[in-house]
């Protein structure tokens, strides 16, 4: 049976110990933590080691940044990639499995004006081979993942597909680079979810899960029992983490998710 977890900013609590204890009696087994930049992970350490202590279980963490790996600028890359190192280093502290981050969020999209962005795309790919490569080494040698998402056309216009992105990992040559699906981004880019999974099996390695709509799994038409029936297949063996927004009373939304995951075949 695949596990849940969900983000830190959906549980309720004032500490991570009281959004533990909601999550595991709504039937979470994990929590995904948030990395925003400005070092600000880092600067969380002791409380995350305190929390482990604790008992909460947090395998890996998603950043929340204003810019990513692939950004136009020099200078934004390379503090992309030093707050990227930085947050595969804590999770690594803290036993934790890998971090995610797209290739870039918001910084450019072919699906509006202007249309052609001022980067070529052999270009874009030469920006993403060199920072994913570092990253990939730093995150092997802290015994960490780092977990690339390809986001949709309209938030991104280098990583949309599956496919793209485990190009781009394969030919890293890095055991250490994996894709971190998610099943909204995957609604709009894949023709077939499912077969998608299938295809790239070989370096899935995290997995995010919202409805169609960006709502919690269950507020959409996904279809979720494929959806979760090629992760089965596959045999992955991580957490489905929660990252969405939430319709309705917020708590019950959250709530309502493992049962339904696993109604739904998780």
């Amino acid at each position: 049976m695949l596990k849940t977890a969900a983000q830190e900013q959906l549980l309720p609590g004032d500490t991570l110990q009281a959004k533990w204890e909601f999550a595991q009696a709504a039937g979470y087994a994990a929590i995904e933590l948030r990395g925003k930049g400005d070092l600000h992970f880092a600067s969380r350490l002791d409380e995350l080691k305190q929390a482990r202590k604790d008992g909460v279980v947090m395998p890996t963490v998603c950043v929340e940044m204003l810019h990513f790996l692939g950004a136009f600028d020099t200078d934004l890359r390379r503090d992309a990639v030093a707050q990227m190192k930085s947050q595969l280093t804590v999770i690594a502290e803290i036993g934790g499995v890998g971090a995610q981050t797209p290739a870039s969020y918001g910084m450019f999209s072919r699906r509006l004006p202007p249309f052609e962005p001022p980067r070529s795309e052999a270009e874009d790919r030469e920006v993403l081979l060199t920072g994913l490569t570092e990253l990939g080494e730093h995150a092997r040698k802290e015994g960490v993942t780092l977990f690339l998402e390809p986001l949709n056309r309209y938030e991104d216009h280098m990583v949309n597909r599956l496919e793209q992105a485990a190009d781009l990992i394969r030919a890293t040559g890095l055991d250490s680079v994996r894709i971190g699906i998610d099943s909204y981004h995957m609604n709009i880019e894949e023709t077939d979810p499912a077969a998608a999974i299938l295809a790239h099996a070989d370096v899935i390695g995290h997995a995010q899960v919202s409805d169609s709509n960006r709502f919690q799994p269950g507020a959409g038409h996904l279809d979720w029992s494929a959806w979760l029936g090629a992760l089965h297949t596959i045999g992955y063996d991580g957490h489905l983490a929660l990252e969405c927004r939430l319709t309705g009373d917020p708590l019950e939304a959250v709530r309502s998710v493992p049962a339904f995951l696993k109604r739904s075949g998780a």
